[in-house]
């Protein structure tokens, strides 16, 4: 009987970026120096992993890029694991469109699929951008360990897919900042098989 490949696979939210919480999407902002702390946090201890892949925005690419040189391990931007655009909304708090468009809001958080913000991306295009890169970086590292050093947003969407659960309730996944979750696939392509071994806290 053919041994079964196992890839694990951790996947490692950015920690606070300069201005703290907002709507940021496509907005490039870089960490804050409490954002640094939280990240060095998250993967201290950890020497396991064979490679890195980020998204290409700052506040995941330097850190991972930093980690990786330190680590003396390969590291990839990979521009599918971008967050989803907010459109209008893009460096607007929740404190603000709270006041200033509460019931958007509130439809945003319990269906994004049906709710996209004003010229922002919608979600059926974002998820299937990630899942295609999800599946380009399983095919590649198939067998390995690797950190993926990604978004909120990205984040949900790979673990949705994963757990098999529906887009509409990506929100009730909490994914606070320097949060890591780790999935571990059995096999390969049709016949893989994602399981979540833990999903992490928020970082202090």
């Amino acid at each position: 009987m053919a041994e079964v490949s196992s890839t694990l696979v951790d996947l490692l939210r950015h920690g606070e970026p300069v201005g703290g919480v907002k709507f940021r999407g496509h907005t490039d902002d870089p960490l804050s120096g409490q954002g640094w702390a939280q990240m060095r946090a998250a993967v201290q201890g950890e020497k396991q992993w064979e490679a890195v892949v980020s998204s290409p925005l700052l506040r995941c690419a330097v850190f991972a890029g930093e980690l990786a040189e330190r680590l003396g391990l390969p590291w990839e931007s990979e521009p599918r694991f971008r967050e989803i655009g907010f459109g209008d909304w893009e460096g607007r708090t929740p404190e603000e469109l709270m006041h200033s468009d509460p019931d958007r809001l509130d439809r945003l958080w319990r269906d994004p699929a049906r709710n996209t913000p004003p010229g922002g991306e919608g979600l059926e295009a974002f998820a299937a951008r990630v899942e295609a890169g999800w599946s380009e970086l399983l095919r590649r590292h198939e067998g390995r360990k690797i950190l993926l050093v990604a978004h909120g947003g990205v984040n949900r969407v790979i673990l949705c897919h994963a757990l098999q659960i529906p887009l509409h309730n990506m929100f009730r996944l909490e994914v606070p900042f320097a949060a890591m979750s780790r999935i571990r696939v059995l096999g390969s392509g049709a016949e893989a098989l994602p399981q979540l071994v833990f999903h992490g806290s928020p970082q202090p």
